[in-house]
């Protein structure tokens, strides 16, 4: 630092502005996670050495720019120079031990203040993982940190439907010794075995397994931070998928998914089962795809009351907890226009003047923001 005390005390403000920059990708502060390097102020220039955990970091550009923007914003600098260096191993292994104290280890445990939501169905093509990241990011609207853990291994579509594939190819997660840094899209950390997968055309046949290695992995070496929430976007039916969840996190709660056909509700019906087989709690039943007016035309393709003969047939056990539909979502062009291009409808400019399924997946998010168990007990602090 320089020798003047005006400007060592300019480099000081300096070292103080950047420091709080967000890194945007573990979602900390650069001072706390030992990125900000030397900080040398001249007059009105000040050079910033910042130090990216990993050679060819996909965050680099933004960092960079977020260093220098708020140099920028220290007055009486009026440049500002943003050297990148890379952190040594021994730097990098003493920020991830800050991070991630205990190397794979589930966090998500019955303690942990995050709620854990599987989002499940008993058939494929009822729009569950559109429901899934639709309901992720209104979640952050209202406030809550949130991720999204792709379970759907076979069929996974969770990249393209948040805008991480460009080209049809999804981001890679940035890996830092044995943790996996998830990318982020919308405010949400997203996580997809699609993401670990070179050819994208190529089918992934894996069996019992793999799939539980894989799950298991996703759970332990991905860093989500502290999350409020952490979706996971389950396959169809009651496979092994359905099971290891289950048992790698029994205290989950479970959103059923139905058509309101009634081949839809059926096997519907059976995924509940499961869920409640493994001990996981069932927090109700979505109605997707309900009668909705495209162009000024009502169109009820799929007849009704799915959801209700699924929370019907859930029902039938006295001594369960009682189950319900949280919403019915109707059809609505602009909900599969925002899966399309990777940015969910809910996000919308005009979101809460918009289509009616747009206004009923909001008020899902609101209704299961305030739908969980309690926390009486529980210690606050994280």
């Amino acid at each position: 630092m320089s020798s003047a005390p005006a400007e060592r005390e300019l480099a000081q403000s300096v070292v103080t502005a950047v420091s709080a920059v967000i890194d945007p990708e573990l979602r900390r502060p650069l001072g706390e996670l030992g990125m900000v390097g030397d900080v040398r102020v001249a007059g009105a220039g000040a050079s910033i050495d910042v130090k990216l955990t990993i050679t060819g970091c996909p965050a680099a550009a933004r960092i960079e720019a977020d260093v220098r923007a708020a140099a920028l914003s220290v007055a009486g600098i009026s440049s500002a120079d943003v050297n990148l260096l890379v952190m040594t191993a021994k730097e990098r292994t003493l920020m991830i031990a800050q991070l991630r104290p205990a190397a794979r280890v589930n966090p998500f445990t019955a303690d942990s203040l995050t709620r854990v939501i599987a989002v499940t169905s008993g058939k494929g093509g009822v729009g569950k993982s559109t429901l899934t990241v639709n309901l992720a990011c209104a979640l952050t609207t209202l406030g809550f940190r949130v991720g999204i853990l792709d379970a759907d291994v076979h069929g996974y579509s969770i990249p393209a439907l948040m805008g991480l594939a460009p080209e049809g190819i999804p981001v890679k997660p940035t890996r830092l010794d044995d943790m996996i840094v998830p990318p982020v899209a919308h405010d949400v950390k997203v996580i997809s075995i699609g993401m670990f997968v070179d050819d994208q055309t190529a089918a992934i046949a894996w069996r019992g397994p793999m799939l539980q290695r894989t799950i298991t992995q996703f759970v332990t070496d991905v860093f989500f931070g502290d999350l409020d929430f952490l979706l996971l976007d389950l396959p169809p039916g009651t496979g092994d998928v359905a099971i290891t969840v289950g048992q790698l996190l029994p205290h989950s709660e479970v959103l059923i998914v139905t058509t309101p056909q009634a081949a839809a509700a059926g096997v519907a019906i059976r995924a509940g089962m499961l869920a409640r087989q493994t001990g996981q709690r069932i927090l109700g039943v979505v109605e997707n795809m309900c009668a909705g007016v495209v162009d000024g035309v009502t169109l009820d393709l799929f007849g009704f009351g799915g959801g209700d003969a699924v929370a019907s047939g859930l029902n039938t056990d006295e001594s369960a907890e009682p189950v319900r539909v949280l919403a019915r979502i109707p059809l609505g062009v602009d909900v599969r226009i925002g899966g399309d291009a990777g940015v969910p409808a809910v996000l919308a400019s005009d979101a809460d003047g918009g289509s009616t399924a747009v206004s009923a997946l909001i008020a899902l998010a609101r209704t299961i923001a305030t739908a969980g168990t309690s926390r009486a007990g529980k210690n606050l602090l994280r």
